[in-house]
């Protein structure tokens, strides 16, 4: 068996690493998460492919700790959801601007508040903007970095604001 030096051996392992780099690429779909720290992927389940996708990016982003973009898949979520209610009940040209466009999170927030087709929990309610705004500061603030504990803080009301908004759209 032939021997190698450190250094030899520090310069096969880092060649290894570089083929498998360059051979072994991530998947070009959304890899699915190997936990629920933040969506139960049951409350996903059999909705729409990219609801579920969101979900595993949400959960795959707090697992490596990536906090702010789980933070803005949060909020990504949360506007893909309303869409949803309203095109269940085919009315979303009321959340639509004068080019067709669909309104910002905020006004998305505001109308679905206010909507008289149904009729949003009062923990919904009240978390709805507290959401949007964790996205926000991560999307949108540059010296504003998500920590784990602020998307912990958020997940039950997370979680609770996702069914509600799954049974509106009559997805689960």
């Amino acid at each position: 068996m032939e021997r190698h030096t450190a250094a030899e051996t520090l310069g096969l392992a880092a060649e290894l690493q570089r083929l498998v780099h360059e051979e072994i690429k991530p998947p070009s779909a959304t890899a699915p998460s190997y936990e629920e720290p933040v969506i139960y992927m049951a409350l996903v389940k059999g909705t729409r492919g990219y609801i579920e996708r969101v979900a595993h990016q949400i959960n795959g982003c707090y697992q490596s700790g990536w906090y702010d973009a789980s933070s803005v898949m949060i909020r990504r979520l949360i506007e893909t959801l309303i869409i949803e209610c309203y095109e269940t009940y085919k009315i979303e040209n009321s959340i639509k601007d004068k080019d067709g466009n669909y309104l910002f999170l905020k006004d998305l927030i505001d109308k679905a508040l206010t909507e008289q087709a149904w009729t949003i929990g009062r923990s919904a309610r009240l978390v709805l903007p507290k959401l949007k705004e964790v996205g926000d500061k991560a999307a949108h603030n540059r010296r504003y970095n998500a920590f784990r504990q602020d998307i912990d803080k958020i997940s039950p009301a997370l979680r609770d604001v996702v069914q509600e908004l799954l049974s509106i759209a009559r997805l689960n």
